[in-house]
């Protein structure tokens, strides 16, 4: 283990180079940082809500909507069901309060109606939410007579809301921080308020905007043949809907969606033919099916791509698309059709937000805290330091320049990340500064064991890293795992805590199983002492 291959003896060089480098621009000026050459990374790390305070922001959900939408599906699901059984017919549905009713023709089909119409009403968990536990009875079915209805339970509209709420803090996630890496806050506040704490935050308006739009994408089937002056009086037809265009004018579409955005795995800006900022989108498996069925019976029809209650787009289908992706054109310039891309992958809303109450957040510590924190910090570090070099000497000294390059390391890549340092941030850099220790001090006594036992220093060293190596590995590994599990299930602070945590496990293990060992190794094969002086 002590024979380092020159490819090896480079890789080692270069990760440190480039933590060196990455880590380098939180110790520079703004100006010195805009000095750099180009090709030198510039990101530095931001400090969280709790270090440099930040944007709070008050949500307000229009939970009721959620019901009405759901409703609306529930008439959809009835269409469908008289689409495909022959023979059983529904006629005038429609919804009242909290309900859906509809009529059957057919006194005769009211067993079959049943057993079709009964699968609606099973119980749900709330799946956005899985904190909700046991299932409840979302609706009940009744008939007098010919007459159905299909009401929502008092449990169900709650799991609806509730739901809506999980859904859209899932979608404000994705829309502010993407990557996972700027620790914000969100949780819910009451049944329909959010609480969202952006750390570092200098542009609130800028959060309103992204945030504040629904992004609600669906396509839908344009009614021809109706004259203006129906049109203008109103004259419709039920599920019908006159919405204007973007670019002037005004359409009457079947609300009935064929597919919506929910189905959309993939949103990027792009170009149409003649060179014009459009959106390229992919659907998934289910809604590439529905979209290859529409067109290829709708052949020579117009279809209209309708985004938060305005049809941005409504081309005539001029043959079946198959591929399950197509583009969106009409939705404006590079910088709208690129937010547009960002906003449908991120998701829709489910409910639509507004902002209830807006501050600015000052540092929780304040400026003598941190000092204090930072000095306190800093001696523990020195006092690590000292304490390894009076205890095993010259290896010890390894060992801190090991544990040094970790701390760089460590640095670097949360600046490469673009992460968010606060308070639990810091706990996992010194966590993993003392498992870093833990290691080197396991490997150090390992070798003190083989000496004492008589072997010649080559062979201490390596049989102390070759047995204590495995024990290494063992135990951060089952750190490691911790650290994924931690980030998966927690939000915030404590994914900040999980990121850190990784990072320095993975930097530790490198520092002291690799960097440390190449270290001694040359040390040891150049003087060639008789003795180890450990």
């Amino acid at each position: 283990m002590l024979n380092f291959p020159r490819w090896k003896v480079v890789m080692i060089l270069g990760v440190v180079l480039w933590g060196v480098l990455t880590a380098l621009p939180n110790f520079l000026s703004e100006s010195q940082r805009a000095a750099l050459p180009g090709f030198m990374p510039s990101d530095t790390l931001n400090l969280g809500l709790d270090l440099q305070g930040g944007v709070h922001l008050l949500w307000g959900a229009q939970t009721e909507d959620v019901v009405t939408a759901r409703l609306n599906n529930i008439a959809d699901q009835i269409r469908d069901i008289r689409r495909s059984e022959k023979g059983l017919n529904f006629r005038k549905i429609r919804i009242e309060g909290q309900s859906v009713l509809f009529e059957i023709t057919k006194e005769e089909m009211l067993p079959l109606a049943q057993e079709k119409l009964q699968p609606l009403t099973l119980s749900t968990t709330g799946a956005a939410n899985p904190l909700l536990g046991g299932g409840v009875q979302e609706m009940t079915l009744e008939n007098e007579g010919k007459t159905f209805t299909l009401t929502l339970t008092e449990q169900g509209i709650a799991v609806q809301k509730r739901d809506a709420i999980a859904r859209a803090m899932g979608v404000m996630r994705k829309r502010v921080d993407p990557d996972g890496t700027k620790e914000i806050t969100l949780q819910p506040q009451g049944g329909d308020r959010i609480i969202l704490e952006v750390p570092g935050a200098n542009d609130p308006e800028a959060i309103k905007k992204l945030i504040g739009k629904t992004a609600k994408l669906s396509f839908h089937d344009v009614v021809t043949g109706l004259s203006q002056s129906d049109i203008a009086k109103g004259r419709l037809r039920p599920r019908q809907k006159l919405l204007p265009l973007s670019d002037g004018g005004a359409l009457v579409i079947n609300e009935r969606v064929i597919v919506s955005g929910d189905d959309l795995t993939d949103a990027k800006p792009s170009s149409d033919q003649n060179g014009r900022p459009a959106v390229s989108f992919t659907f998934n498996t289910a809604g590439s099916r529905r979209f290859a069925n529409h067109t290829r019976k709708n052949i020579g029809r117009p279809f209209a791509i309708v985004l938060d209650g305005q049809i941005i787009s409504a081309p005539t289908i001029q043959a079946a698309i198959l591929g399950g992706s197509g583009i969106i054109t009409g939705a404006g310039n590079v910088a709208e059709t690129t937010e547009l891309a960002t906003l449908l992958k991120a998701g829709a809303l489910p409910v639509k937000l507004t902002v209830l109450a807006e501050r600015t957040v000052g540092p929780d510590l304040g400026a003598d805290s941190i000092e204090a924190g930072s000095l306190a910090a800093i001696i523990g570090f020195i006092a690590v330091i000292i304490y390894m070099v009076l205890s095993y000497g010259k290896f010890g000294l390894a060992a801190n320049v090991a544990l040094i390059t970790n701390l760089i390391l460590i640095f670097g890549a949360l600046s490469l990340l673009q992460a968010t340092l606060t308070l639990p941030g810091i706990a996992g850099i010194v966590l993993t500064i003392g498992m870093a220790v833990d290691a080197n001090v396991l490997i150090f006594e390992r070798i003190r064991e083989e000496q004492r036992a008589g072997k010649k220093p080559f062979q201490a060293m390596e049989q102390g890293y070759g047995q204590a190596f495995s024990t290494i590995i063992d135990a951060n590994i089952t750190t490691f795992i911790a650290a994924i599990v931690l980030y998966m299930l927690g939000t915030g602070p404590v994914q900040g805590f999980a990121v850190t945590l990784a990072i320095g496990i993975l930097t530790s293990v490198f520092t002291a199983v690799l960097l440390a060992r190449l270290i001694l190794s040359t040390w040891l094969k150049r003087t060639r002492p008789t003795r180890l002086p450990i």
